[in-house]
């Protein structure tokens, strides 16, 4: 009996290829299987389902019960396991083949069934910069077309570069396994030009999979539409999937590109459309209730791959609400700063100055086009991993200033040439490598480090294969790594800076001004695999500009933090709840034209906790928050209803009961610095004293919550006099030390340390009966819950102005304040019912101390222009 039903469910599963499931039991009945054995075969399908659904990765976000009736590869399905074969080959675990299969799985569980009567679905898949995204897209069509799909458009980005390199991705792991199977209208080297004879493609008797990849240009989309209209009468019954590779730039809030992907789904009556991005901030601020391409139906977020070099790995992030700041990570010790005056040397900072710029190899430039070097002959020691060797100079859109590097570039190479036999050069290199293999040690990553010796015989070849190239929309000397090892120090621009993968991209010397969070976020070609080298790789920029890579690590992780809420709140669905994005005070989220359907996001600080991590450094900033602490303590320890708990043997003092009033008034004296109140549309800037104090009025008169506050001293265990702080008379405690990240100026010019972390998680339960040692965050937030309902925690925390870094730091400093800092971190008691909102000022980000390029143009023409 058991084989019996085992061939009856086989029978379902054949005929589940050719129909939608509840057709499928129709054929059922037909065949007069009794109604008993018809449920037995639902539940194990339903098993199936639950199954895929349940996946733990990717997470996923659905609008309503879509129907799941994809359960996975079969036998007989030649697409998928032909790709699965070639990424064995190429080296693959297990482990991440099996990630990418259940990815892949999970994704074409949420698009319908081929045989559908008609369809519309819109989704996104959210990934990581240089994170195998094609990959994943390439197993999904696989699957897709296993399961019956028809016509398979690929949009891909603006630049011919990546239109290319994507069709030859998919050529070689979709069509060369199975070339009876597939049909192109596209080819390598040429974009859609419409065929003579759609009936060739789309007619019954051809049952070929139809491949199409093409640019996001205008010229191009219309004639595919006009085309694929024309054809119309043989479109009704073909399921297309498209697939939008970074779907955030040209697909959203263009006058042409847009509408014309809306135009070819239209003319597609059984068509998914998934966008595939890693920077989908303009993609979640779309219009839900306009005709548009809103992730309506679904959200996935890709799983982060094993070793994959992402903006956190390489410039840490700040603690997230919640989040005990000793579990993250500075970063790695990677990027190299190159100082601002340098700028005025590889960048013309005015349009004016562009005709006739010749830029210079300044000392960073020199110092990182020789580490490549080194790179290249380490590696070729090594002789694993990726055989190609790439360096990156990004400086600049324009085309001309590309061009103007060739010459520096390559008499550089040629003086290093010569003089490979002059012991101070050797000298030179010989430290940089010790320099840096130093500073990153390869045992880390699980390789070892490369003799300066053996390495120092592969110079002169590492030097000889060396080629400069111009990368850009002007140039005919491309970067090609399909006939064989390249060795190349590429300079450019747009070209390089979208989906276009730098194959073994070691060095980055990179300082692009741009001023929205996706452009950066993109150019960051440093992020991806570096199997083999992975101790390697440096990135040279500004100090500001890893400041604002630290940012995006941290609005990146708040993003799918966000997604999150859809995870365990099923009533949540891409069209109830709006992923807030933080913003920042000198860049905008993306650009202005794509934020039109962006609203204020009101916030509350409802059991949160707020903490300062920028100081300006200068004495008379300094001075006036001292003297606001001050206040405040004084006024504390004389307010007869305040106990105090005095435990300066610990470093700690505790105010309890202190009147709202006394905070309030503190919070108006204490001076937050500009960096941390985060200007814009979409996020409360949380280190706001304006919007805390409006808050706290607000939960006063609305709930009778935050009338009292308790008020925390933390230190250190007092010591000598010159290392203890007084707060007021019998208030004192030892000052802590915070080192700060890095040295720069802010944008009037002023010093001020980030010292990216204050409080810790025990800070936030020193007010708490009982011994807090050991506790977790969500423990910490039940018990304030159960015996502080209503009352806030303010912390002073006194930092001492020299405060150096343990030795283990590599990336801090010391602090070198001209006074001690006072550090303010506050902790909100969570709501029992509704909380009180705030919302945050309504205005665009501050850009005028910036200095952008002022090329935009061949941007613009290639995302509305000609081809």
């Amino acid at each position: 009996m058991a084989d019996e039903f085992d061939d009856m469910y086989d029978t379902f599963s054949m005929l589940l290829d050719k129909c939608p499931p509840a057709e499928t039991v129709k054929r059922l009945e037909q065949f007069g299987i009794d109604a008993s054995t018809i449920r037995r075969i639902q539940d194990r399908h339903e098993q199936q389902i639950t199954r895929i659904r349940e996946l733990e990765e990717p997470q996923t976000v659905i609008r309503g019960n879509r129907d799941t009736w994809y359960t996975g590869p079969r036998p007989g399905d030649r697409c998928w396991p032909a790709l699965e074969q070639s990424l064995h080959d190429r080296g693959w675990s297990d482990a991440s083949t099996k990630s990418l299969d259940d990815s892949s799985t999970r994704i074409m569980s949420l698009l319908d069934h081929p045989r559908e009567q008609a369809f519309s679905t819109r989704g996104l898949a959210l990934g990581y910069v240089q994170s195998g995204k094609t990959t994943n897209f390439t197993a999904v069509m696989a699957k897709a077309a296993d399961r019956g799909y028809k016509l398979f458009i690929v949009l891909s980005g603006i630049h011919n570069g990546l239109r290319r390199q994507t069709q030859a991705r998919l050529v070689s792991e979709l069509v060369e396994p199975n070339p009876d199977l597939w049909s192109q209208l596209t080819g390598l080297d040429q974009d859609f030009v419409p065929p003579a004879n759609p009936a060739s493609f789309f007619g019954k008797s051809n049952r070929t999979h139809v491949l199409c990849v093409v640019k996001k240009n205008a010229a191009v989309l219309r004639k595919l539409a006009t085309w694929l209209e024309g054809a119309s009468s043989y479109l009704e019954n073909c399921p297309a999937l498209i697939i939008d590779d970074e779907a955030d730039q040209a697909t959203v809030a263009t006058k042409s590109i847009n509408p014309l992907i809306r135009r070819l789904m239209k003319g597609l009556p059984r068509s998914a459309y998934i966008g595939y991005t890693a920077s989908p901030f303009a993609n979640l601020l779309i219009d839900p209730s306009a005709e548009d391409l809103y992730p309506r139906d679904f959200i996935v977020n890709l799983p982060k791959p094993a070793d994959h070099f992402g903006t956190e790995v390489l410039f840490g992030r700040y603690a997230l609400d919640g989040e005990d700041p000793a579990d993250v990570d500075d970063g790695y010790d990677m990027i190299r700063s190159v100082p601002e005056t340098d700028i005025e040397y590889v960048r013309p900072l005015t349009r004016a100055d562009v005709d006739g710029f010749v830029p210079e190899i300044t000392a960073t430039l020199r110092r990182a086009v020789l580490y490549f070097w080194l790179v290249v002959a380490a590696r070729r020691v090594r002789g694993t991993g990726n055989p190609h060797n790439t360096m990156l100079i990004h400086t600049s859109v324009n085309t001309s200033v590309h061009n103007s590097f060739r010459t520096p570039l390559e008499a550089l190479r040629a003086d290093t040439k010569a003089s490979l036999r002059d012991p101070s050069l050797i000298e030179e290199m010989r430290k940089l490598w010790e320099d840096e293999t130093g500073q990153v040690a390869a045992e880390e990553f699980g390789e070892t480090k490369v003799p300066f010796e053996a390495l120092s015989r592969e110079l002169p070849n590492a030097l000889d294969s060396c080629r400069v190239i111009m990368d850009n929309s002007s140039s005919q000397d491309r970067l090609d790594y399909e006939n064989g090892p390249v060795v190349a120090i590429a300079v450019g621009g747009n070209t390089l800076s979208r989906g276009l993968t730098l194959e073994g991209l070691s060095v980055s010397y990179f300082v692009r001004a741009v001023s929205a969070y996706d452009t950066l976020l993109q150019m960051g070609r440093w992020f991806g695999f570096r199997k083999g080298y992975a101790d390697l790789p440096r990135t040279w920029m500004t100090d500001e500009l890893a400041e604002w890579f630290r940012h995006l690590a941290t609005v990146e992780t708040e993003m799918r933090r966000d997604i999150d809420v859809y995870l365990h709140n099923p009533n949540e669905t891409p069209l109830t709840f709006a992923v807030r994005l933080r913003t920042h005070p000198s860049l905008q989220v993306t650009a202005a034209a794509k934020m039109k359907g962006a609203v204020k996001a009101a916030s509350s600080y409802g059991g949160k906790r707020v903490q300062t991590h920028c100081f300006h450094t200068d004495a008379a900033w300094l001075r006036q928050n001292l003297e606001a602490a001050r206040r405040l303590v004084s006024q504390a320890a004389t307010n007869n209803a305040v106990a105090k708990e005095d435990r300066a043997a610990e470093g700690r003092i505790l105010f309890r009961g202190v009147p709202h009033d006394v905070v309030l008034d503190f919070l108006s004296e204490y001076r937050f610095h500009e960096g941390t109140r985060e200007k814009g549309a979409k996020l409360v800037r949380e280190n706001d004293a304006k919007l805390i104090t409006e808050y706290i009025r607000k939960r006063v008169r609305n709930a009778g919550a935050l009338r009292r506050w308790n008020v925390a001293v933390i230190g250190n265990p007092p010591k000598t006099p010159e290392g203890n702080h007084e707060f007021a008379p019998n208030v004192s405690v030892g000052r802590v030390t915070r080192a700060k990240l890095a040295t720069r100026a802010d944008d009037k010019g002023d010093a001020f340390a980030d010292i990216k972390t204050l409080m810790s998680r025990k800070d936030a339960a020193v007010d708490l009966a009982g011994d807090a040692t050991g506790l977790t965050e969500q423990q910490i937030r039940d018990a304030r819950r159960m015996q502080l309902p209503d009352t806030g925690l303010l912390a002073l925390y006194p930092i001492d102005k020299y405060s150096e870094p343990d030795r283990s730091k590599k990336l801090r400093e010391p602090l070198d304040a001209e006074d001690h800092v006072i550090g303010v971190g506050l902790v909100f008691p969570e709501p029992d019912g509704p909380d009180s909102a705030v919302e945050p000022e309504y205005v665009s980000a501050d850009l005028s101390g910036v200095q952008l390029e002022e090329f935009e143009e061949e941007e613009l023409r290639l995302i509305e222009g000609a081809e």
